[in-house]
């Protein structure tokens, strides 16, 4: 169940301070190519202005923040998002605009707890193209007790992918993605986004037929079977 708009800064703080032994410490931030993204200004915003976006821009900020957040965010938050209990769960932070401005506030001045820093302040280093990318692919994340329920589903896609990377002569690639798209639509997201971004559905907007694809496609599907698990 998402937490509430009362409990939610309770509850992260509490998270936070039982456990931040894997804090980013002395992790320098790594850049986030963000030249893809239509700029959003200076000022900081206090509401993600992709979600509202056309969708070809909204898939492709989540695209970068899902590269951004790898890079800087899934060391303590966990991959796919899936926090491990050391660090806040984002994916229960609501996709409107009050859990806008809690991500937005704590990406550009992070944390320190005791002179020691927990989480470093982003804004400056990324920018704020960067932060409403992860912010995108965090709240797109879906429910992994659903993932988990459908990998038998997911599974046997991941095999005709992974076989299809062998030899792709045949294959029904629109008729795949709508297989994948169909899946990804069963999905639920714990932020309240109405549209979960799974591992199905970007396998599906990377097909385009060739052996390297269908094995990137497969990849993904296996990432996330993990993560869930």
């Amino acid at each position: 169940m998402p937490i509430t708009r009362a409990r939610w800064p309770l509850a992260a703080g509490l998270t936070l301070a039982a456990g931040l032994a894997f804090a980013h410490g002395e992790v320098a931030p790594q850049p986030v190519n963000t030249d893809s993204l239509p700029d959003v200004g200076e000022e900081w915003l206090t509401e993600n202005p992709y979600r509202g976006m056309e969708p070809e821009v909204f898939q492709e900020a989540i695209r970068v923040g899902s590269s951004g957040f790898n890079q800087n965010c899934a060391r303590c938050h966990g991959l796919g998002a899936i926090s491990g209990g050391l660090a806040p769960d984002l994916r229960y932070l609501e996709a409107e605009e009050y859990g806008d401005e809690w991500f937005a506030e704590r990406f550009q001045h992070g944390m320190t707890q005791n002179g020691i820093t927990k989480m470093p302040a982003f804004g400056e280093i990324l920018g704020q193209k960067a932060a409403w990318a992860i912010r995108s692919y965090i709240e797109t994340r879906p429910d992994d007790r659903q993932v988990t329920d459908a990998a038998p589903q997911l599974t046997e896609m991941r095999d005709r992918l992974a076989e299809l990377a062998q030899d792709p002569s045949g294959a029904d690639v629109e008729a795949l993605k709508a297989e994948l798209l169909e899946l990804n639509a069963g999905f639920e997201t714990l932020s309240g986004a109405l549209v979960a971004d799974s591992a199905a559905a970007e396998a599906a907007y990377i097909l385009d037929g060739s052996p390297e694809r269908f094995h990137e496609a497969a990849e993904l599907i296996t990432v996330s079977l993990s993560a869930a698990h």
